[in-house]
């Protein structure tokens, strides 16, 4: 395996960063509380031997991706800022300051599709045991968990047939225009226009209107389908093959958007550039629909020193039941924390779990078999809703920008692993203030005993 590379040595014309730094902050503890050796040796097993620029060190590119989901900040902001901020250098193994950026932005989007989930997972596993080192966690507290799951939105506009119809036109026209395929009409100028009046139509309640408007949509875009065809069957076997390999999942998307209707059953296209998406109905007044993937969250249902922290955090496609994904989750929960719960508290979508040992399973509402403090326990199941809200809201779980179904797994495992380390850094500033309160009263007792 090839070594990382790693140019970071100390630079006699430049301070080092421990010595113009405050050790004491957060996030410097934090740093000296992780075994970066673990993270390297989990992470590190996608390099290859053999000739070519090394790699970049383990340590930065974990520490980048904790600090971009700890903070929720897009790639972008996060090359920015970690140039500007000492204390993302030095958690990120920095010993001089830099100026300049040692990696491109877009070797964090190579690093996560060459990690994947399963690697990935290696950073919720490394919260969850400095959270037990530190007493943030303690082994009582994974002895009860809750399990629920959610919808992780899509970065997709809302989808309509028009919208997909007006969309399915555009690619079909730039696919002919890049490849020098002439098109007897584009029929863009029209299509725009057929688009804004279905809207416009929908909007006053005119809806023979509007269906007269998307079957003209609908029309033209068979029409653009069967043209290209025809084009690239004229290219001749030399260049025909290679024109279907880039043109054929686009034209497969098109049709599907052409044929599907509002109540056909099975799996339907929302969006050209992220067509695994799926739809769940959630049942809410807000937003009765929402398009993404599933994802199950657990929590404890104790109340830990430091938080609530997540247990487990998986990604789900195909839409399944509730209760379909209990089993999987709980073995998650085993791998992430070496034990196995005892008690799995639910809501009532999950009644027909396959949980293989279903004593170890307490619904919401239960009566039989319950004590006084099963009961209370039962009470607590609530309480992962709230961090369920501040994963989507401050941790990148509710707009997932990552491409395809990797990319949804990838970033509900790093929105997880980003918010226990969020709640490290909010515990170990806790202790800090807690021991300087408790060194300031030392000092007063023992100023009033010599008096």
């Amino acid at each position: 395996m090839s070594r990382p590379r790693d140019t970071r040595q100390k630079d006699l014309l430049r301070p080092a960063l421990d010595q113009i730094i405050d050790l004491k902050h957060p996030l410097v503890v934090l740093a000296g509380k992780i075994d970066w050796g673990f993270l390297e040796q989990r992470l590190g097993g996608v390099y290859k031997g053999g000739p070519g620029q090394p790699p970049l060190p383990v340590r930065l590119m974990a520490g980048l991706l904790i600090l971009k989901h700890m903070h929720n900040l897009s790639d972008e902001v996060l090359t920015a800022r970690w140039a500007e901020n000492p204390y993302f250098q030095f958690f990120c193994g920095e010993e001089v300051f830099r100026h300049d950026l040692p990696f491109d932005r877009s070797s964090m989007s190579r690093w996560r599709q060459r990690l994947g989930e399963e690697r990935l997972a290696a950073l919720i596993q490394e919260s969850l045991r400095v959270a037990q080192a530190t007493g943030a966690l303690s082994t009582k507290d994974l002895a009860r968990v809750a399990v629920d799951t959610t919808v992780q939105p899509k970065a997709i506009a809302h989808p309509t047939d028009a919208r997909l119809t007006h969309k399915a036109i555009e690619k079909l026209v730039a696919f002919a225009k890049d490849n020098g395929i002439t098109l007897r009409q584009s029929y863009l100028r029209v299509a725009k226009k057929a688009a804004i009046m279905v809207g416009r139509y929908t909007h006053a309640h005119q809806h023979k209107r509007a269906n007269r408007q998307l079957k003209f949509l609908r029309t033209r875009l068979g029409r653009l389908i069967r043209d290209i065809n025809r084009k690239i069957a004229a290219k001749g076997d030399a260049e025909a093959p290679e024109l279907l390999a880039h043109y054929g999942p686009l034209r497969d998307l098109a049709i599907k958007i052409s044929m599907q209707t509002q109540r056909q059953r099975g799996q339907k296209v929302y969006s050209l550039h992220a067509p695994e998406v799926e739809c769940i109905g959630k049942g809410k007044a807000r937003a009765p629909y929402e398009f993404g993937c599933k994802v199950s969250v657990a929590v404890p249902i104790t109340k830990p020193k430091g938080g609530l922290f997540v247990l487990h955090a998986q990604a789900i496609h195909g839409n399944p039941f509730d209760g379909h994904t209990l089993a999987k989750a709980v073995a998650d929960i085993k791998a992430n924390t070496g034990r196995d719960p005892d008690r799995v508290h639910v809501d009532r979508g999950y009644r027909g779990h396959d949980h293989p040992n279903k004593f170890k399973v307490w619904i919401t509402g239960q009566v039989r078999r319950t004590t006084a403090a099963i009961k209370r326990e039962m009470k607590r199941r609530a309480a992962i809703e709230p961090i369920i809200g501040h994963l989507k809201a401050e941790h990148r779980m509710g707009r997932n920008y990552l491409k395809g179904r990797s990319g949804d797994r990838i970033n509900a495992v790093l929105a997880a692993a980003g918010f226990n380390f969020h709640l490290l850094v909010r515990w170990l500033k806790y202790l800090w203030r807690a021991l300087f309160l408790a060194l300031q009263v030392q000092s007063k007792m023992a100023l009033i005993s010599s008096n």
